[in-house]
């Protein structure tokens, strides 16, 4: 990375360069000065990984109505209908626009090619083979990459948000940056940082996904929503790395049995492979209670045989090459699946405007609880939600207009921190525990099916693991800069120390805050799923509401 110096002022700073991140940036009027901020270089997220596609109701045997109509069903009761309507109806330019930057779709012919997934009611999922997610951001990072207004920081972290004391409103972020922590200003701050999938032991997560936007929003006292629904995906290649096998290959006709070779899915549910994502996750992890000794190493099989081969080389070439990385011919051998964490439907409450309860914060993408996907999301309205939510940014040309009055403070010398090597040493080690154990606590407490003494257990644990990292020297020296103050550090591996206690930091906080909606919420509905009360409640058809450490119900 060459090292380049970033101004103090932005117009608009947007923290993560996934789909969210790069659409948005791409949606600001180009008169604004924007600075995008991401952890890695510009093509890594969770975007990138998505395979199956992106879900719009622009063929002639389809219409919006009937994507809102799935939707809703897929909710589970929790979907806001007003942005679920926004969503659908706004799809079908959304794709427009992504054609007209060069997304190349498949197509049959000239017209655009739909595939069918599990819950919708016709084919509807526009895709790029099985890589449609790195299709759409390769295409996105090479328009930013061309745009003059934009300012990519790359390898970069965002670590608290900067409010103005007397207005409450978000000013700009705190930043380590090339071995310094500096502050920058920005008229307004959209935070896409994607999910929080490293929370837990299994997932499809990229390492990038720690939850970070939605721990930076909530320390700064933004309101979260829905935080206890995560979805999981059924059908994670059980090799490292849990590689998402797409529910396109279900779609397309794929079977899971288990190692009699019986289609046990049915057993669960009539439409047996095809239900709903946290219906076929539960059956799986059902499944294999009943008949596997080990449940972290357990897995079920899917069987691609009964597709036709030319439709497999066709559909899935990425699905082939990386299973046959991990030696698992599909032509001719079942793969070894099993479920792991992959989509957070809850985050920092947004209207359709992105707007927070934080004036002049905006969050987009994962990262945000819009209401699209109330308690389970509907496969393939992740990277839909991404584009049509990351337009409505071409409008906050006027609410900026209010911002630029605040005058600009000088930001003083920097601050050094010095730690001997021994003290160091034991910091680092400190945090890397921390980091592997943590996933392992939340996968068996908050995972797939929750009950009350597992989900108590296991806030203690986190708790006293919160008060332990606030008391480490690192955690005292930063949490004390003031805005305005900058710091350095003349420390071995600093910038992959810094991003490990960031990181350990957010998930920290993410953990506490999935487990307390999780112990909150005592029924079961969508992705949220206890033993202790197996069933839907009427009464608790309402969403959960965070801010600061109080939970409550929404009216």
């Amino acid at each position: 990375m060459s090292q380049i110096d970033i101004p103090s002022q932005f117009d608009v700073l947007v923290v993560g360069a996934g789909a969210a991140g790069l659409y948005t940036a791409l949606c600001l009027p180009d008169s604004l000065r924007v600075g995008l901020i991401t952890k890695e270089t510009v093509t890594l997220s969770a975007s990138d990984w998505a395979q199956g596609g992106i879900a719009a109701a622009v063929s002639p045997e389809d219409s919006p109505q009937l994507h809102i109509e799935d939707t809703l069903k897929a909710g589970a009761g929790l979907c806001d209908i007003e942005a679920v309507e926004f969503l659908a109806e706004n799809a079908p330019s959304c794709i427009e626009s992504l054609v007209n930057l060069g997304v190349a779709f498949d197509r049959h012919g000239s017209s655009l090619a739909f595939t069918l997934e599990a819950a919708h009611s016709r084919p509807r999922v526009l895709h790029a083979a099985d890589t449609t997610g790195r299709e759409v951001t390769t295409t996105l990072a090479a328009q930013v990459l061309h745009r003059h207004n934009i300012q990519i920081i790359q390898q970069a972290l965002a670590l608290s948000l900067w409010i103005e004391p007397e207005t409450g409103r978000c000013q700009g972020i705190s930043l380590f940056y090339q071995g310094q922590v500096t502050w920058v200003r920005a008229g307004a701050v959209v935070l896409a940082t994607g999910g929080g999938g490293q929370v837990f032991a299994q997932t499809t997560n990229p390492a990038v996904s720690t939850g970070d936007g939605v721990a930076i929003a909530w320390r700064a006292g933004a309101i979260l929503r829905d935080l206890e629904f995560v979805q999981f995906h059924p059908t994670a290649l059980t090799k490292p790395g849990r590689f998402l096998i797409s529910e396109a290959v279900r779609g397309e006709g794929a079977h899971l049995i288990d190692n009699e070779g019986r289609r046990f899915a049915f057993d669960y549910h009539p439409a047996g492979e095809l239900a709903p994502r946290d219906v076929v996750s539960r059956a799986i992890f059902s499944h294999l209670q009943n008949t596997a000794v080990d449940l972290a190493t357990a897995h079920v099989w899917l069987d691609m045989r009964s597709i036709p081969p030319e439709k497999i080389r066709h559909r899935f070439p990425n699905i082939i090459q990386v299973c046959q990385h991990s030696g698992i011919d599909v032509f001719n051998e079942p793969v070894p699946v099993a479920p792991a964490a992959h989509y957070w439907m809850g985050g920092i409450l947004t209207d359709l405007m992105n707007r927070t309860n934080i004036p002049g914060l905006y969050a987009v993408g994962e990262t945000a609880s819009t209401g699209v996907h109330g308690a389970n999301r509907l496969a393939s309205n992740s990277l839909l939600e991404c584009i049509v939510f990351g337009a409505q940014m071409a409008d906050v040309e006027n609410e900026l207009l209010s911002a630029n009055q605040i005058p600009a403070e000088s930001i003083s010398n920097p601050l050094s921190c010095v730690f001997s090597a021994s003290e160091w040493q034991n910091q680092q080690e400190y945090l890397a525990a921390i980091r592997e154990k943590l996933p392992r606590l939340v996968w068996q407490s908050a995972g797939i099916c929750r009950e009350e003494s597992g989900l108590e257990s296991a806030i203690a644990t986190i708790e006293s693991w919160q008060q332990d990292f606030t008391n480490l020297p690192l955690s005292q020296f930063l949490q004390s800069l003031r805005p305005t103050e900058s710091a350095n550090f003349n420390l071995p591996n600093i910038d992959q120390q810094l991003r490990l206690w960031a990181e350990t930091r957010n998930l920290l906080d993410v953990a506490y805050l999935i487990l307390k909606s999780a112990a909150f919420r005592t029924e079961s509905r969508g992705g949220h799923y206890r033993l202790d009360y197996p069933q839907p409640n009427l009464n608790w058809q309402v969403h959960t509401i965070v801010q600061n450490r109080s939970w409550w119900k929404s009216h």
